[in-house]
């Protein structure tokens, strides 16, 4: 049985496997594969930046930065407009 945790994602709480890592929920919320290094496995260009308890973690730093129950989570995706 999975043990579930509540992360406050974009403002609204969601739960998460516990040991989810800020990569699990980029991929979860793109629908992409992504690598280690915080890459798409497909090779497409992400547009995405993490943070985590208002402090930006780098896109190499993904994989190995887990959340905890409670913390707080922001995903932006970079948009074109005019």
């Amino acid at each position: 049985m999975t043990t579930l945790q509540t992360v406050r994602l974009n403002g609204a709480d969601r739960e998460v496997a516990a040991g989810s890592t800020l990569r699990d929920l980029v991929s979860d919320l793109t629908g992409h594969v992504l690598r280690d290094d915080g890459s798409r496995v497909d090779g497409g260009r992400l547009g995405v930046a993490a943070a985590l308890g208002g402090a930006v973690v780098p896109r190499s730093r993904w994989a190995v930065c887990t959340v905890a129950d409670g913390d707080e989570v922001e995903i932006v995706t970079a948009v074109q407009g005019g």
